[in-house]
């Protein structure tokens, strides 16, 4: 798994600085308002202590800190951290990064409020020690969010608008079929294995009309799902 995990680190330390660009178009358009929107309404009250799990270029750390929480950003790519504090720093926002694994976190049980992951759990070779982990970092009552599409059996060459290379979609579909979650029907395999680690689960099957409309950021045509899960007490 090591070995796996230095691969997946390698191919998005390679795609950092063409997905930052991505992310600051998404920041300053119409779709980073939509996610402001999004977290407003639906997070709980109060100044948070939120942990954004796998940050990339920092688009959740740079809005939630915008919204006035205490954010901390963690990724495996040193180069997409980077990216990530040239951003906030360019938006004269504050937020704290550090490199780290999202299946072997470095923090004390019951540290956040809230987690925030987007497009990161389909990329991990071992997402049921990265949900175990971020149930433990999470205080009781707090919030895990995390929104994800359904890769397994997508045909990247087909469904990317992205614009990659042909070497880095053949990399990118190559380290998919590797992993174990591409066999899982999601969002619903996420939700029943969530719901057995005593979370409360709500689903959004579809969240792409509301926070993916900017034609600038060539989405994927992949449904972007929403996972709202509640540490029960």
């Amino acid at each position: 798994m090591e070995h796996l995990n230095r691969r997946i680190e390698a191919y998005w330390d390679e795609r950092s600085a063409q997905l930052s660009k991505i992310r600051r178009l998404e920041l300053d358009g119409v779709d980073g308002l939509a996610w402001e929107n999004l977290f407003r309404k639906n997070l709980p009250g109060g100044r948070l202590k939120i942990l954004d799990v796998g940050t990339g270029a920092g688009f959740f750390a740079a809005i939630l800190s915008r919204l006035g929480h205490e954010v901390t950003g963690i990724d495996m790519s040193a180069k997409m951290l980077r990216e990530a504090e040239k951003n906030l720093r360019k938006l004269k926002l504050s937020a704290t990064f550090r490199r780290m694994n999202a299946q072997s976190l470095d923090f004390a049980d019951e540290s956040f409020d809230v987690i925030v992951t987007r497009n990161l759990t389909w990329t991990l070779p071992d997402v049921k020690a990265a949900y175990r982990e971020w149930f433990r970092v999470l205080k009781i009552g707090g919030v895990l969010i995390n929104f994800d599409s359904d890769y397994g059996d997508q045909n990247f060459s087909a469904c990317s608008r992205m614009k990659l290379a042909v070497a880095q979609v053949d990399e990118c579909a190559a380290i998919k079929d590797s992993l174990t979650i591409s066999r899982r029907r999601r969002p619903f395999w996420d939700a029943g294995f969530l719901e057995g680690l005593n979370f409360s689960v709500t689903l959004d099957e579809d969240i792409s009309a509301v926070v993916q409309r900017d034609s600038r950021c060539n989405y994927d045509s992949v449904p972007l799902f929403a996972i709202w899960a509640t540490k029960a007490t």
